[in-house]
């Protein structure tokens, strides 16, 4: 690979990854949002049910993948598709950093 493809490639990632960051997101928005999680999920994002997942420490990327595939019902849980169903994007952003904070 030639010098200046990869410097391109490298300088692309980058702004990629500063784009994707939860820089934008609001932890204390997220904390007051997940009361709704913790039944189940814990208050500190750890569960203490088998059947529900810990979700203190999980990249944010993961949870906002999650989150809107329940929203839009391509990730089907009867329980998260209802909780889901009312959240924003700025709302999962917000829960995904707030819950990733949490290590």
């Amino acid at each position: 690979m030639r010098t200046t493809v990869k410097i391109k490639l490298i300088v692309s990632s980058a702004f990629l990854a500063l784009s994707l960051s939860s820089g934008a997101a609001d932890i204390e928005a997220g904390k007051a949002k997940a009361a709704m999680c913790a039944s189940c999920h814990g208050a500190a994002g750890i569960s203490a049910m088998d059947i529900w997942p810990s979700l203190a420490g999980q990249k944010t990327g993961y949870l906002a993948k999650q989150l809107k595939a329940f929203r839009d019902g391509s990730r089907s849980d009867p329980v998260m598709n209802a909780q889901a169903k009312g959240l924003s994007d700025a709302d999962i952003d917000n829960l995904s950093a707030f819950y990733n904070s949490l290590k």
